[in-house]
Order: C-alpha cells, then sequence, then structure tokens
C-alpha cells in the first residue's frame, strides 16, 4: 500500500490523540504516499495534533468548529489557498453530551438531541458542501465514521444511534447527488474500540469485551484495518464504491447471539 495514494492529498477532521480512529487512517494515508491537512476544535486539541501532524510531514493545521458557518467557510477558504484542489476528505466528528450516553434513551433531551444531529451528522452535509467546488475538477472521495447502534439498539448509545442512522442515510443521499461529479461518499463502521469518544459511552469496557469475545473473528477492530479500509476508498481501488456503508468489525454484525462458549 506504499504508493496507492501517491500525488493524492485531503482533509483529516476530528483528530482527539494518537488513539483516535482519525489518526489511524491518517497514519495509514501517510504511509499510502498521500499529502496530509488537518483540523481541530480548541487549542487543547490543537497543542495534542501539532505533534501528530509534523510526524506526519503535515504543517497545515485549523481550528474548527463545525457549528459555526464562519469558522467552516474561513477553514475551506484556507484549504483552497493551500490546493487547488483535494482528493479526499475524512469526517470523523461527533459528539453528545455525556450525561445522556447512559440510562434510557427515553430521556433525551431535545436541546442535546439537536447538538447530538448537528455535530454528528449534519455536519457532514456541511462538509461536503464545502469541499465539494475543490473537488469537482477531478472527483473525489468523502468519508465518515459510523457504528452500528445506528441500526441495532445498543445499551447506551441512545441518541448517538440516531444521529448516526441519519450520518448514514446522508451518505447515501450525498453520494446519489455528488456521483455524476465523480465524487464518491461512504462511512466506514468499526466495532468498538479505545477512544477517546468510546469512552464517553456508558458501560464502553463491557461492549468492547463482548464483541472482542464473539466476533467471528474473535477481535474488536484496528487502528491498522480501519486505516487500510480508508486508504482504500480514497484510492483508485475504489473508484466503483460509493454510498456504501462499510462494516470493520471483525465480523460481528453477522450475529444473531453470542457464541455458544458466551450464552
Amino acid at each position: 500500500m506504499s504508493d496507492l495514494l501517491a500525488g493524492k492529498r485531503g482533509l483529516i477532521m476530528g483528530v482527539a490523540n494518537d488513539r483516535s480512529i482519525a489518526w489511524g487512517i491518517a497514519k495509514a494515508m501517510h504511509a499510502a504516499g498521500a499529502e496530509l491537512a488537518f483540523t481541530y476544535q480548541g487549542e487543547a486539541f490543537g497543542k495534542r495534533l501539532e505533534p501528530l501532524a509534523a510526524s506526519v510531514g503535515s504543517d497545515f493545521m485549523v481550528d474548527v468548529d463545525v457549528t459555526d458557518d464562519a469558522s467552516l467557510d474561513g477553514a475551506f477558504e484556507q484549504l483552497g489557498a493551500r490546493w487547488a484542489t483535494i482528493d479526499f476528505v475524512v469526517h470523523a466528528i461527533a459528539f453528545s453530551d455525556k450525561s445522556e450516553l447512559t440510562g434510557r434513551f427515553l430521556n433525551t433531551s431535545r436541546t442535546n438531541f439537536k447538538n447530538s444531529m448537528d455535530i454528528s451528522a449534519y455536519s457532514f452535509i456541511d462538509v461536503a458542501r464545502r469541499a465539494h467546488p475543490l473537488m469537482v475538477a477531478n472527483g473525489g472521495t468523502l468519508m465518515t465514521l459510523t457504528y452500528q447502534g445506528s441500526n441495532r439498539v445498543v445499551p447506551n448509545y441512545n441518541v448517538m444511534g440516531v444521529a448516526k442512522a441519519a450520518l448514514e442515510s446522508a451518505t447515501r443521499y450525498l453520494a446519489n447527488d455528488l456521483g455524476p461529479e465523480g465524487i464518491r461518499v461512504n462511512a466506514i463502521s468499526p466495532g468498538p474500540m479505545k477512544t477517546l469518544a468510546g469512552a464517553a459511552i456508558g458501560g464502553a469496557r463491557k461492549t468492547y469485551k463482548h464483541t472482542d469475545q464473539n466476533a467471528p473473528l474473535r477481535s474488536n477492530a484496528t487502528l491498522e484495518a480501519v486505516g487500510g479500509t480508508a486508504v482504500y476508498l480514497a484510492s483508485d481501488a475504489g473508484a466503483c464504491t460509493t454510498g456504501e456503508i462499510i462494516r470493520v468489525d471483525g465480523g460481528f454484525h453477522v450475529l444473531g447471539m453470542p457464541q455458544a462458549e458466551h450464552l
């Protein structure tokens, strides 16, 4: 995979630290030859990101609040000034109030529902609209991250499951909109992973252990596996793949019940 993305360049959004799924994707894309730019939100995340970006040869970092139109406009203006065209965008952004990622979905507040949908689902549409002018000349790839809680009930995932369902639907609609211009849109759906975002969900350790023990491969997803999938999607090998939700979960999604030894 050392040259699958040679000559390609793109934007990674959502690296929180070196265990982030977005960082696993960034490392894999860099190893495949891509040039990278990054966004972050807030000074604290910027300080964490700076040495990581430098380690993959990137000096382009911009602070972005995806709930603020002016912030997004400014980021893509800077990106367009740097590169006339881009080949991919990785959207790895989601948020919900941690206090509502435990207990009953029934108790979801209106405020957190709106905020979760805005940041976790609508932001992908907003980003796609701004990335579109930078891809329309040569085509490209937009990708986001989802989770099986979008279509199956996962304890404590709550409003994030609804937001991910919206995100997956948006992926399909964007794929249809942008396909005639050679822009592909896909989502990667890993199983539970030990990330900062994943730790916010109630019972995360139990969920991780359950899938690790019961998935057909008896393993949760790794950053390397998710990164390799992203490289495929952004590469010419993924030229005919769009509108897909690609599962990288050790096969857990095929199960109807736990393995016999864990019943």
